[in-house]
């Protein structure tokens, strides 16, 4: 198959880059008819499988298929000019508004847009469980066993969430690692996971302790590192690129861990506004952790957290494309998933919980309820109601409501 020309694939991705606002399912729209129909790099059955293998892989689903759709592009250069145009586009934005929203001194509407926005957050966790719940559990029809495990993962994510903080990860490998012993013994393998049997649902399916008391609003973050030099800042992004289990926003809790309670380097507050930006700028939501790295070491920190945390992705693209096959029917890597992946969603089921904490207004916690009404009852779309509830922030701040 002939090679497109870098200066196509450029074009393309940043493209989507660009325009791709609604997470995961919205990437995964708009690369299928991109590389299937139009650019005909691969046919649907080969884009199909592709998908489902990200699924496999750690990290950002949505993102890890951009790459890999470029690689079949243009080869290894391809997937990197590729990548780089679908990623560069978010973490440009949500660096750039990181500037606005957690200035020392920001004006009042900021404030209340940030508190507006940051009172929804907490439901659009819930919504991004919920994604994930359904066929994940559905998975487990029939195998009863699988299913009690399957509970037993989901809670112990949650709970690790909630008290643990950073000790969330060795929750999610944990719970890896024993449904990978389990499955190993005679009879005990269980057909289980997403639509490929991976443990959770399939990428295109997917939704995508201190400074907690008075959190609310938008206090002032003093950029530049505070605690513990760069290399606690780029392990907080490894965390994010490598092992988020599940992608999306099981990245919320893995981050708000560390930028919060053990480096301080963010209020409850600000993490709020991070997260939301996040979700109003096209492109991986991964790029989430441009904010984090923003209030930790200022432009900088925001540079060297977002390319930590994407590089895992390029990685395992480049090493392991030309055996994504192979991945896919592997046992070992469905088991682990099987265990990690319901881990993962109680992580997002948790976060639910710590994103609703530093809320403090009578308004925010019922700006909170109409936005559970508005995505999870009426189905509306997450930016949308980011930038509803935004608004609101913005007028309730402008009349005299505390923010």
């Amino acid at each position: 198959m002939s090679r497109l020309p870098l200066t196509t694939v450029a074009r393309e991705w940043t493209r989507i880059g660009v325009t791709g606002f609604g997470g995961p399912p919205a990437h995964i729209a708009l690369l299928r008819p991109l590389v299937v129909d139009r650019l005909a790099i691969m046919d649907a059955v080969e884009f199909q499988d592709a998908n489902a293998t990200c699924g496999l892989l750690p990290g950002p689903a949505s993102t890890q298929m951009a790459i890999f759709c470029a690689y079949r592009a243009a080869g290894p250069l391809g997937a990197i000019v590729g990548g780089l145009g679908f990623i560069l586009p978010a973490v440009i934005l949500v660096t750039a508004l990181s500037v606005l929203f957690l200035a020392a001194h920001t004006p009042l509407w900021v404030r209340g847009a940030g508190a507006g926005a940051g009172a929804a957050v907490s439901a659009v966790a819930l919504q991004a469980a919920r994604g994930f719940l359904t066929p994940s559990l559905a998975a487990t029809a029939g195998a009863h066993a699988r299913r009690l495990r399957w509970g037993i993962y989901l809670g112990a994510g949650a709970a690790a969430t909630v008290w643990l903080g950073a000790g969330l990860v060795l929750v999610l490998l944990g719970c890896g690692a024993v449904e990978l012993v389990l499955s190993g013994r005679p009879g005990r393998r269980e057909r289980s996971g997403g639509a490929d049997g991976s443990g959770r649902p399939e990428p295109s399916r997917r939704p995508d302790g201190s400074g907690r008391p008075g959190a609310s609003g938008l206090a002032s973050v003093g950029v530049g590192l505070k605690v513990g030099g760069l290399g606690p800042l780029a392990l907080t992004a490894l965390k994010v690129g490598a092992l988020s289990f599940g992608g999306g926003f099981v990245i919320v809790p893995l981050m708000q861990g560390d930028a919060v309670h053990v480096y301080h380097w963010m209020t409850d507050a600000h993490f709020l506004n991070a997260v939301a930006l996040g979700q109003v700028t096209p492109g991986p939501v991964v790029s989430t952790v441009a904010a984090v790295g923003y209030a930790a070491a200022g432009l900088p920190g925001a540079a060297l957290a977002a390319t930590i945390a994407f590089l895992p992705s390029f990685a395992f693209i480049l090493a392991g494309a030309p055996r994504f096959g192979s991945l896919r029917a592997n046992p070992q890597a469905r088991a682990f998933l099987d265990g990690a992946g319901p881990a993962a969603i109680g992580a997002i089921l948790g976060a639910a919980v710590l994103l609703a904490e530093p809320l403090t207004q009578a308004w925010q916690f019922l700006v909170l309820g109409g936005s559970i009404v508005a995505l999870l009852v009426l189905r509306r779309g997450v930016v949308g109601v980011l930038l509803s509830t935004g608004a609101l922030g913005v007028l309730l701040a402008l009349v005299g409501m505390p923010v």
